[in-house]
């Protein structure tokens, strides 16, 4: 059955279901509080003020970011408790200076001396000391120093000695998203975990302060089973999920927040697609589920109230075009989609797709209620 409240929406167009968006979020802030941990979620998915006010404490942090765009439309709007996890680019001090002007609090992310070192510098003229955080590579994923780096005391007693605030360490499990089920993500988990808490034990054994514990990516943050050492919890695109989180059984498709509307404009009969008005521009070029035991193509096609129908995906986008097809090597049989029918694709990866779209047009939770229309922004 066609909703009537979609009817006047120009496609493409980014929907988010409330209900489902909620759910996610109380499941992880449970799980944490089962833990002993604080939630610090990453707000660098959504990019919108509204969804910040459903998963932070209280509507105002602590929250994670992952640019300075980021930190300060969040901080202009009452969050100030922020940590920036991108490594610090040293031509950004400043705005990072004007943010703890402005009265937030904003701690920055480093693995290098020369990134130390520029950070307590920037501190020391500003009489502002900037509160930095060691980044700690539990995978070879990607950035980080490992726990046992000489380098990383180093680093520390610059911070703590020369002027900035050395304020603890983070790591982010990312070789994760590559663990399928929930045993082989505990694993992962208790990497991470051991990984911070090791430096945290070489920090305080060396005299310095390691107040934050910070571990976090969304399927460790699920999976993990004891987190002690920890301080905090950090996820972003739980608050969502997507196909790629779907497929290696983070979550279930029934809990995706986030489609896309889409209008069928054509047909090619004869090699078996259906054309929509959703191109990459609409759902990213993300193929994040290519190399899972099922391949999504470009999105899972849903009809318009969200049901999946029967292995049909998009196998193909050009900019504006999207190509709607049964997936290789089923059985199924392709349904009938007239022209103008409006379908829902739900996407591989949330953040590529949220970040192609200005605007969320939300379906509230309270059935039948108007849709609500929640602004978001991009930038560095």
């Amino acid at each position: 059955m066609n909703d009537p409240r979609l009817a006047p929406l120009t496609t493409p167009c980014l929907l988010l279901d409330e209900g489902k968006m909620k759910r996610n979020i109380d499941r992880l802030a449970k799980h944490a509080a089962q833990l002993g941990v604080a939630m610090r979620p990453h707000l660098k998915t959504a990019k919108c003020v509204e969804v910040a006010r459903h998963v932070l404490a209280g509507g105002t942090g602590p929250a994670t970011v992952s640019t300075l765009a980021e930190a300060e439309v969040f901080a202009a709007a009452g969050i100030n408790d922020i940590v920036y996890a991108v490594g610090i680019g040293l031509s950004k001090l400043e705005r990072v200076l004007d943010l703890h002007r402005a009265g937030c609090r904003l701690t920055v992310l480093l693995d290098s001396v020369p990134q130390a070192r520029a950070v307590a510098e920037a501190s020391r003229a500003a009489g502002i000391a900037i509160p930095a955080m060691i980044e700690i590579d539990s995978d070879g994923h990607r950035s980080g120093l490992s726990a046992n780096d000489p380098e990383l005391i180093e680093v520390g007693r610059i911070l703590h000695e020369e002027g900035a605030e050395l304020s603890g360490v983070l790591c982010h499990a990312g070789q994760s998203y590559g663990a399928v089920g929930r045993e082989a993500q505990a694993e992962s988990a208790e990497v991470e975990r051991l990984a911070v808490v090791t430096a945290a034990a070489a920090l305080r054994e060396a005299g310095l302060p390691c107040p934050i514990v910070s571990v976090g990516s969304t399927p460790t943050a699920h999976a993990a089973k004891d987190l002690s050492g920890v301080t905090e919890l950090r996820a972003g695109v739980y608050v969502f999920f997507d196909l790629v989180m779907a497929g290696i059984d983070v979550c279930r498709v029934d809990d995706l927040a986030l489609s896309v509307l889409t209008t069928v404009i054509g047909h090619q009969a004869k090699q078996g697609w259906v054309m929509v008005d959703a191109g990459w521009m609409a759902m990213s070029r993300d193929r994040g589920t290519a190399g899972q035991a099922v391949d999504q193509g470009y999105g899972l096609v849903c009809d318009e109230a969200g049901n999946p129908l029967e292995d049909l995906i998009v196998i193909q986008t050009s900019q504006e075009h999207g190509t709607i097809a049964v997936r290789p090597g089923s059985g199924a049989a392709m349904p009938d989609i007239p022209v103008g029918m409006r379908l829902r694709i739900l996407p591989n990866h949330a953040c590529a797709t949220a970040a192609q779209h200005q605007r969320y047009h939300v379906l509230p939770e309270q059935a039948g209620a108007p849709l609500m229309v929640w602004e978001r922004f991009g930038g560095w």
